[in-house]
């Protein structure tokens, strides 16, 4: 499997909110506010989301596109590919 060029970037948005994740649950355990809980779940869920979008736009830019290009499988394959990986979005 090759990594592909948004991989690293992806890695480090994934581990800054791991250490988000952490600080949230040391919040809770010390009891502080819920606004400023929500605050930084808002914030670890729209990182995530975005990891998750550059992916998915990555997958399709580089691997499908690639597929589609050298006709290494079956255009419909492809398709379906396309379709499940877009759900994610």
């Amino acid at each position: 499997m090759t990594l592909h060029p948004s991989h690293p970037d992806i890695i480090k948005r994934l581990k800054r909110a791991e250490g988000h994740l952490k600080s949230i649950i040391d919040m809770l355990e010390k009891n502080r506010g819920c606004l400023e809980i929500a605050q930084q779940l808002q914030a670890v869920e729209k990182a995530v989301t975005n990891a998750k979008k550059t992916l998915v736009h990555d997958h399709i830019d580089h691997c499908l596109e690639r597929a589609v290009k050298q006709d290494s499988r079956r255009p419909e394959e492809s398709i379906r590919e396309f379709k499940e990986i877009t759900k994610y979005l």
